[in-house]
């Protein structure tokens, strides 16, 4: 329904002018304008692009405002109504073209359907959320819905929760990657710990503890002046403080939010943990990761992030947490965090500068990095080539068998040296 005037003469002479002047999208011999909008929001539902009934009827009528003769004005408006967190844009904008422009796509979609034209047909470069959702899903019936389900319940304890352990991130549908999401919560990654300045009684005899003199006196009173035991102090232990440094460009758009997940569940229990994502420059996501719930987590970092899917300036960001933010960092004892394909567009030697004062004020620094899934990787980027010389161990974060691993890699390099 497109928005005309008010009730009455003029109401519809302005309806009717407005019908005429506005050329209608889908088939052009019917006028399936509003139906097509209703189609493509639920394409967009199954890519995974929070919309409703009531985005669907703005959409609409925001097209009715802008008419159709200028095809970024149409994407545009539907796009400022039927999108609402940062990292549904490319998705919402890829699935227009594919959805309103491309004369090709059904012939496309067909040939990579069909068993015969199987290794002929042109890859798509469209990412997975969009050929997901662009191919329609057949209704199945109840009974075979039940024991889809039942299959579900029972096949993710073995062969397709093995497939999902080892399938790139980059590579997901959007409800494999919803369900990987999922699973990464329940990975724990326990902080490494070390001695503190504070003591507290140890349990056992401790090597090394210092006497715990009043203890002495209390257990020698209960036995008549003999002393028996001999309580001893030892050294707490704690976690290290955290920083995680987070990349949010267009490269790291599939890694970023489950990685920024899976921290925020699996350090949960963790002391200090300070989270800055970086692109163009840094936005501070420590206050969105004090939120107990993941979701709301995901929610206030989608906010709090204006550069997403931009470029990378690494360098830059570690300049701002050098002038702002360099009190986050705990003597020498914190340990930093690098999620990054190392694909820096900044300056090399600002990059080298920054990471020496980092390296400087930190006990470890770990670069994780997803470009790790390939066999014979290796940083010959300006940016990865620096990062790489400066970091004290690169670790893979593709896929969740490369997070489950993440732990005991942690644990093993604070127990080396460098």
């Amino acid at each position: 329904m497109i928005p005309g005037g008010r009730a009455g003469t003029a109401g519809t002479a302005g309806t009717e002018s407005t019908s005429r002047r506005i050329p209608q999208l889908g088939d052009a011999r019917s006028g399936k304008l509003a139906g097509n909008i209703v189609a493509f929001g639920r394409a967009l539902r199954r890519a995974g692009v929070r919309t409703d009934a009531m985005r669907i009827g703005l959409a609409t009528e925001a097209v009715g405002l802008v008419g159709v003769d200028e095809r970024a004005d149409v994407c545009a408006a539907m796009e400022a109504v039927m999108v609402s967190r940062e990292q549904d844009r490319m998705v919402f904008r890829e699935l227009f073209d594919a959805w309103f422009r491309d004369p090709e796509l059904a012939n496309k979609l067909l040939a990579q359907m069909l068993p015969s034209a199987e290794g002929k047909a042109e890859p798509s470069k469209r990412r997975p959320r969009v050929r997901e959702a662009l191919t329609a899903p057949r209704e199945p019936s109840k009974a075979a819905q039940t024991e889809r389900e039942v299959d579900f319940d029972a096949a993710m304890t073995a062969s397709d929760r093995d497939l999902l352990k080892h399938a790139d991130f980059n590579a997901l549908g959007a409800s494999e990657y919803r369900l990987v999401e999922r699973l990464a919560r329940d990975i724990s990654l326990p902080v490494p710990t070390v001695r503190s300045r504070r003591l507290r009684v140890a349990s056992g005899a401790a090597q090394h503890a210092r006497m715990h003199w009043p203890g002495v006196l209390q257990e020698a009173a209960r036995t008549g002046g003999e002393m028996l035991r001999l309580p001893r102090m030892a050294c707490r232990e704690q976690p290290l403080p955290l920083l995680v440094l987070v990349d949010v460009s267009g490269s790291m758009e599939r890694y970023a939010r489950l990685l920024l997940a899976f921290l925020h569940a699996s350090t949960r229990r963790a002391g200090r943990r300070d989270v800055f994502a970086f692109g163009t420059h840094l936005t501070d996501l420590t206050p969105a990761f004090r939120l107990a719930d993941t979701d709301e987590m995901l929610g206030a970092a989608s906010l709090a992030i204006d550069d997403f899917a931009g470029g990378t300036r690494l360098g830059d960001s570690l300049a701002t947490l050098r002038r702002l933010h360099a009190r986050r960092l705990t003597g020498r004892r914190t340990l930093v965090l690098v999620i990054s394909d190392g694909l820096d567009t900044g300056e090399p030697h600002v990059l080298e500068d920054e990471l020496l004062w980092l390296r400087r004020h930190s006990r470890r620094l770990l670069w994780l990095n997803p470009l790790l899934r390939f066999d014979g990787y290796a940083p010959l980027a300006r940016g990865a080539t620096v990062l790489h010389r400066h970091a004290d161990a690169m670790l893979a974060v593709h896929n969740l068998g490369a997070l489950e691993e993440l732990a005991a890699s942690l644990a093993k390099l604070m127990r080396s040296g460098r």
